[in-house]
């Protein structure tokens, strides 16, 4: 680990170069440097991660797919990453970007963002840059899941995303689901726990994931301990999959399982009354369950790429898209 006060110097000669503009040589003049010194400490504040440097390649997106999800869903927008020539590593970085973008744009003093546990919210907020410093308040939306990977759960996004904007976070102690309904309204009522929430409810933005309760990736499905059966007959009874942990069917509508009624988290209506809810999950077979979460009308923008958002377009439009893949 470097001195704290090398550190600084090192911080200091970067910000001249890379801030400032100013050549190496001219660095070496002012800081009565050689100029081969000053190349060493720039190479060192990148290896030490004191400076991190960020490629922003363009994005190829598929204007025809965002108007037609726009023009079905009355979303005030949409990003549709296209994926013709990308692997999987790529698409998922790739929405990552896309949504951090559109997130940066929105960001303004003392704003609140609400933030939900999910893989993409975390490519999400992963891709946000870092040093933002938006002062901008990150509060958790969604209990947390003690023994998930600890990157993607809520409590560790709010807190990586309010450590990139430079804000305060409100974490919300609970676990995601309660034991009962009856325990969920004891949880809920507790002072840290009502506070956080509350936050969240008045928030500017809220950032959420899709889930298609996948038995292996859904957090919903691992938080709730739900073995394949009891997947299995959520879906034959009309589940399709979940938004902030609110389990859905593809008409749109809160699915009448007990579930629903244990989350520690907000719910559609106050998701509804949000002004801008970011809504970021991607691939065909999340179709379903990011039609029935777009057939709520909590979402305002969705971040997707075309091969969900063609098959949700497909779904909703066969007589426009009969023949056509």
């Amino acid at each position: 680990m470097i001195e704290p006060g090398y550190r600084d110097m090192l911080a200091d000669v970067a910000a001249l170069y890379y801030y400032e503009g100013k050549t190496q040589n001219e660095i070496a003049g002012a800081l009565d440097l050689s100029r081969v010194k000053v190349y060493r400490l720039l190479k060192e504040a990148r290896d030490q991660g004191v400076v991190e440097i960020i490629i922003h390649r363009s994005l190829a997106r598929n204007d025809r797919l965002e108007h037609d999800l726009k023009e079905a869903f009355g979303l005030t927008d949409a990003l549709v990453l296209d994926t013709s020539r990308m692997d999987e590593a790529s698409v998922w970085r790739g929405i990552g970007e896309l949504g951090a973008h559109y997130l940066e744009r929105l960001l303004h003093d003392h704003a609140t963002i609400a933030v939900c546990v999910g893989r993409s919210t975390y490519e999400v907020v992963r891709a946000i840059r870092p040093g933002l410093q938006a002062n901008v308040r990150v509060a958790q939306a969604l209990g947390s899941i003690p023994f998930a990977t600890q990157e993607v759960d809520s409590g560790a996004l709010a807190r990586e995303l309010a450590a990139k904007l430079g804000g305060e976070v409100l974490y919300l102690p609970s676990p995601m689901i309660a034991d009962t309904a009856d325990a969920a309204v004891v949880l809920r009522r507790q002072n840290h726990v009502a506070h956080t929430l509350a936050a969240a409810r008045e928030s500017d933005v809220a950032l959420v994931g899709i889930s298609n309760l996948n038995p292996i990736q859904s957090k919903l499905v691992a938080a709730a301990g739900l073995s394949r059966e009891q997947v299995d007959a959520l879906k034959a009874a009309g589940a399709v999959g979940d938004i902030a942990g609110q389990v859905l069917t593809l008409e749109g509508c809160c699915h009448p399982c007990d579930l629903n009624g244990r989350i520690i988290g907000l719910d559609l209506d106050e998701l509804r009354r949000i002004p801008t809810v970011i809504a970021v999950a991607f691939s065909a077979p999340k179709a379903e369950a990011i039609l029935g979460a777009l057939r709520t009308e909590a979402i305002d923008v969705l971040c997707t790429d075309d091969a969900a958002a063609h098959k949700i377009i497909r779904m909703v439009r066969p007589a426009v898209m009969k023949g056509g893949d």
